[in-house]
């Protein structure tokens, strides 16, 4: 299971709202009907509340789904409700977006929050 206790944050440096913006590029876990590896892109956008996800500390996070056999739609779910429970951000964005198998391509939108409206389409 991923392990949402290798997550750590830290205070945010202003009291003034701000985005936060990090990309993954090289995120991993496996298909749960196939078994077959499945490659995405993690956007993660959030606006503290206080605190800060710590960049080495969501690195290993993400890696823990790398043997993980979970559906799109439950990573991109999952990755948001962890770390909204560890940061508590005044709103949070996920978005993953899979390259194709089959012909297919697919992106995944989670959020919670008002959202504001420059960043519902991802």
């Amino acid at each position: 299971m991923p392990k949402v206790e290798l997550l750590e944050c830290f205070a945010s440096p202003s009291a003034r709202p701000f985005v936060i913006e990090h990309e993954n590029e090289e995120f991993t876990s496996v298909c749960p009907k196939t078994g077959h590896p499945d490659f995405g892109q993690i956007t993660l956008r959030y606006e503290p509340a206080g605190h800060c996800v710590e960049l080495k500390s969501l690195k290993l996070y993400y890696q823990s789904f790398r043997n993980e056999g979970i559906f799109y739609e439950a990573v991109t779910n999952r990755i948001c409700d962890d770390l909204r429970e560890v940061m508590k951000p005044e709103w949070i964005q996920v978005v993953s977006t899979w390259r194709g198998r089959g012909g297919i391509r697919s992106r995944v939108i989670a959020a919670h929050g008002p959202v504001p409206e420059a960043w519902l389409r991802g």
